[in-house]
């Protein structure tokens, strides 16, 4: 492996452990107890702002149940297609591919999560350092934001500081539910630069800051 794809394959996976755990509704805190790995250098890990040793990775790939391949981005692809960063799968839960692969600044992610059958039990929610923009793509996404409920579909964006409690599961929508998330882990936010629309009644964008509250 040439030394760039040795650092690009590091920068990424500070995204990967972090989805991997916030999908086991782990804190930092908890990780430090079970791993002995204090929990600012778990939490610059996550950042990119450090890289992680061997030992480090083999610690929370145990402790997260995911593979080395899952965090590296390493997994096998068919040698027709060509080579991208492979997505990282929990199961038959949740997928995450992680779409920039730099140290620092924001990052984003797509997610898919599965169809689900009957109704679904209100999302586990964590929080952390960090603002998170949330777009869904396709499907109905249910996001417990604090003590809120929102119900979101296509086209519907959240955007909210990650130290509120949140998480998110499918809402039911009888298919999967695929959305994009850009996070900031030092707090970074999206700046709008389009000017505000001109004729037509001076109409703006329909931007949903919280999404529209409903229960599933």
């Amino acid at each position: 492996m040439a030394v760039d794809d040795v650092a690009d394959t590091l920068a990424a996976m500070g995204p990967r452990l972090r989805a991997a755990r916030e999908h086991r509704g782990a804190t930092l805190t908890g990780v430090s107890c079970a791993t002995g790995i204090s929990p600012s250098t778990l939490s610059r890990i996550e950042t990119g702002r450090r890289k992680p040793t061997l030992e480090v990775v083999l610690q929370l790939a145990k402790e997260y149940g995911v593979s080395l391949d899952e965090l590296a981005g390493t997994a096998p692809t068919p040698a027709a297609e060509p080579r991208t960063a492979a997505p990282l799968s929990f199961g038959d839960d949740k997928a995450v591919l992680p779409l920039t692969r730099y140290v620092g600044g924001l990052h984003a992610h797509k997610h898919v999560l599965p169809a689900v059958e009957g109704p679904p039990a209100r999302p586990r929610q964590v929080s952390h350092d960090g603002h998170e923009w949330l777009c869904v793509l396709y499907g109905r996404l249910w996001l417990a934001l604090g003590d809120q409920d929102l119900i979101l579909t296509a086209g519907d964006i959240a955007e909210f500081d990650t130290r509120t409690p949140h998480g998110v599961v499918n809402a039911g929508s009888g298919g999967p539910v695929e959305y994009l998330i850009i996070f900031g882990p030092q707090g970074e936010r999206l700046r709008p630069r389009t000017p505000p629309a001109v004729g037509r009644g001076n109409r703006q964008p329909n931007r949903a800051q919280a999404g529209r509250e409903a229960q599933p």
